[in-house]
């Protein structure tokens, strides 16, 4: 029992110890690899309000929908962290891309009109240069566009070619399209067959494969996806392009990251100072544990911040507020563990045996309540948005990292402690 008692420190020793290197703006091991994230309220950047036209949609929601996919997947090139990206109203969408001052370049890389559009191959020096989507790799042919866009395409499903239960069967990617795109679709094979017909997003060809017969029923097959992820990726490309629709943008600004240094300022002094308060009040009340207790607290805003680093999670001032409150409740699992062996004090058990029943009574008690706090980040998380989401994630971590301390390090300490001589200091 000693023993595992002695690897259980050594354990937490090691964390710690990590979690120090990691936290420090630039450490000996990490230097400038491992950084914090900071949101937009804190950093500052840019936020942009597009309006998307959609007088011709016939289904509003999905194409607000994929037009926002289209621009979480523009802004993944800009390599924002953690930008917001949410519906305003019924037809604007606000971007928020914290970190980012050029707002013409932010503008230019988003830009405005999204299509599907079918290219073919040429000699003509009328032809354009196209490269990979997936890779950036530059295609060795000239393409010139058709007149087959997103516009007359169906829909695109990935599926298996033979059905899913051969055990051969391949995947695949199905396309149809209506009325007027499949006579342009016939057109387009009967024309280029043993040719590559390349389907193009942003300048970017996401597949181009050889036609290999005309197809006059407007329905195709893709090959050549290496799994079902990849078909499912493609065929969902596919789909973003297949409902273009057109958005302008109707408002811009940069926003300053003075306020958020002046926010991140007091946001770390209240913290300081709430943490302070806990292990005063801690000391006091519970004297020598109190002190264990103030050792776990540093230990866990310790290991919660190089995770927040390791993750990373991006800082905005909801999410240190979330970080501050599992700082609470951090030390609420040390307060139900005290207590619990004050119980067990009073029943007559020695302080080795007390230390052990306290710590199983009260873990019910952590377990449960923790539980449902993390049930309830996991659904702030999946349905909300921005700073939301930042406060939902780092109090899960924070609540996470307060029952491996409060249960792992706490427990350790006192049943180390209370099988010497020094145990009769403890007075809870």
């Amino acid at each position: 029992m000693r023993r595992n008692l002695w690897i259980s420190l050594a354990v937490i020793v090691i964390f710690t110890a990590l979690a120090v290197f990691i936290d420090m703006p630039k450490s000996f091991f990490f230097g400038d690899k491992i950084k914090a994230l900071l949101g937009l309220d804190l950093q500052g950047g840019t936020e942009l309000i597009y309006e998307a036209d959609l007088s011709a949609s016939e289904n509003k929601t999905k194409d607000l929908d994929n037009l926002k996919s289209v621009f979480r997947s523009r802004i993944d090139e800009l390599g924002v962290a953690e930008p917001t990206i949410q519906t305003i109203g019924t037809s604007r969408i606000l971007i928020e891309l914290p970190g980012i001052k050029n707002i013409d370049e932010a503008v230019e890389r988003i830009g405005d009109t999204y299509e599907l559009v079918f290219m073919t191959e040429t000699e003509s020096e009328d032809g354009v240069v196209l490269t990979d989507y997936y890779s950036d790799e530059v295609y060795q042919t000239l393409w010139a566009p058709t007149d087959l866009t997103g516009r007359s395409l169906s829909s695109a499903e990935a599926t298996f070619q033979g059905g899913q239960a051969q055990i051969q069967s391949k995947p695949v990617v199905s396309i149809s399209f209506d009325n007027i795109g499949q006579e342009k679709f016939a057109t387009l094979t009967r024309e280029n067959l043993d040719k590559r017909v390349a389907m193009v997003l942003d300048n970017k060809i996401i597949s181009a494969p050889y036609v290999k017969v005309e197809i006059t029923d407007g329905r195709a097959v893709i090959e050549g996806s290496d799994d079902i992820k990849e078909a499912q990726q493609l065929a969902k490309r596919l789909n973003e392009g297949a409902l273009p629709v057109t958005a302008n943008l109707v408002a811009q600004q940069n926003i300053g990251a003075s306020l958020g240094a002046d926010s991140l300022k007091k946001s770390a002094i209240a913290g300081a100072i709430g943490l302070l308060l806990l292990v005063i009040f801690m000391i006091v009340y519970y004297r020598f544990t109190g002190i264990m207790a103030a050792i776990t607290l540093t230990i866990y805003a310790l290991i919660t911040l190089a995770m927040y680093k390791l993750i990373p999670v991006t800082l905005s001032l909801a999410g240190i507020a979330g970080f501050v409150l599992s700082i609470g409740m951090a030390v609420d699992a040390n307060v139900l563990i005290f207590e619990r062996i004050r119980e067990e004090l009073r029943y007559g058990k020695e302080m080795n045996m007390a230390v052990k029943d306290g710590f199983v009574r009260a873990w019910s008690s952590i377990r449960d309540s923790n539980l449902s706090s993390i049930i309830t980040c996991f659904v702030l998380y999946i349905f909300g948005s921005g700073p939301v989401r930042g406060f939902a994630l780092t109090l899960a971590i924070g609540i996470l990292v307060s029952m491996f301390t409060a249960i792992t390090a706490t427990r350790t300490f006192m049943l180390l402690i209370a099988n010497t001589k020094a145990g009769k200091w403890f007075n809870v």
